[in-house]
């Protein structure tokens, strides 16, 4: 990433505190994942007498530990460098030289992510509630007519037996080798999210790869079972692996690729994928973020894969040791 980190590089010239090196600041954020910090001011809080927290960011004994809003501010600058997809990429290169990937055979799925505003927030986008969206009692609310004043990227979305919440929806794409994130992105909370996004990742693996006379499987929940997503996996030469809804209507999964033993190997491996989601949510805090808008959002989200790819890297690594 070295390229890269050196391009964000700008002399400061504009007065006011300097910028954090950015190979500074993404360590900073990894420990915030790894530790569960729950927010900056914890962070810079504890990097002030933590000597671990100080070695790893790259900050010697006497060097001044950062104002939490300065950090706050530069994250943007990472944004515009997409160094944080960057940084995942490398991630991955890494688990490929370690032969952790196959390349071929993935799983997709999707999770909610709670976002930072209340349900106060949500009013009329014609102001006919006064700015108060805290009186809602016998009103009829929608994403069309109202929208939150604290986060306007956030969708009122619910899911199963859920309620409804102001949220986001992150997707992964996991490798079935050993269940590491191929692919994270963080879209708006809507019924068509995860069929569009498990697309894009799988599109991008594709392309990867590189290699049209290699069979590519994807597996998946019931909830991907829908005639248009099947027929657009067929054309990307993807076999679909996804689980037959059969409740009252027919499978648009063919019954020939539902048979073969592939197909059951995948519906146990994409069970992996859970895996990530649970790391996120409970190490990564991750279950409802402290970030607003959709671009912040998606920068955690890659982020904590990220994190969680290097824990679970680390893990096999260890069961390789003891099997040598």
């Amino acid at each position: 990433m070295d390229a890269l980190l050196s391009s964000m590089y700008e002399a400061d010239i504009k007065g006011g505190r300097p910028s954090i090196a950015p190979e500074k600041l993404l360590r900073a954020m990894l420990l915030q994942i790894f530790y569960s910090v729950r927010s900056e001011r914890q962070l810079m809080e504890q990097t002030q007498y933590n000597l671990l927290f100080r070695w790893f960011i790259g900050l010697s004994m006497d060097d001044a530990v950062w104002v939490p809003s300065v950090f706050s501010k530069n994250r943007e600058r990472l944004i515009e460098h997409d160094a944080v997809i960057e940084l995942f990429n490398q991630v991955l290169e890494m688990a490929d030289e370690q032969e952790l990937l196959s390349g071929e055979h993935f799983s997709v799925d999707g999770t909610l992510i709670q976002a930072w505003a209340s349900h106060k927030s949500f009013c009329a986008k014609d102001g006919s509630d006064a700015g108060d969206g805290g009186n809602f009692k016998g009103q009829s609310r929608s994403n069309e007519t109202h929208e939150s004043t604290t986060d306007g990227d956030a969708r009122l979305y619910r899911k199963g037996n859920t309620a409804s919440e102001l949220r986001f929806m992150g997707h992964t794409l996991s490798d079935n080798r050993h269940g590491l994130i191929a692919s994270a992105v963080v879209t708006i909370a809507d019924g068509y999210a995860e069929r569009e996004a498990a697309k894009a990742m799988i599109a991008d693996a594709v392309q990867a790869k590189g290699d049209p006379d290699i069979e590519i499987t994807l597996g998946a929940d019931k909830g991907y079972d829908a005639e248009e997503f099947i027929k657009a996996l067929q054309e990307m030469k993807v076999t679909p692996h996804v689980a037959q809804n059969t409740s009252g209507r027919k499978s648009s999964v063919p019954d020939e690729i539902a048979a073969t033993v592939g197909y059951d190997i995948s519906q146990q491996k994409r069970k992996l994928i859970e895996q990530g989601f649970g790391w996120a949510k409970v190490v990564g805090h991750m279950a409802q973020v402290m970030v607003r808008g959709l671009q912040k959002v998606d920068q955690m989200f890659v982020l904590t894969m990220a994190a969680y790819n290097l824990t679970r890297m680390r893990t096999l690594g260890q069961m390789r040791l003891q099997g040598a």
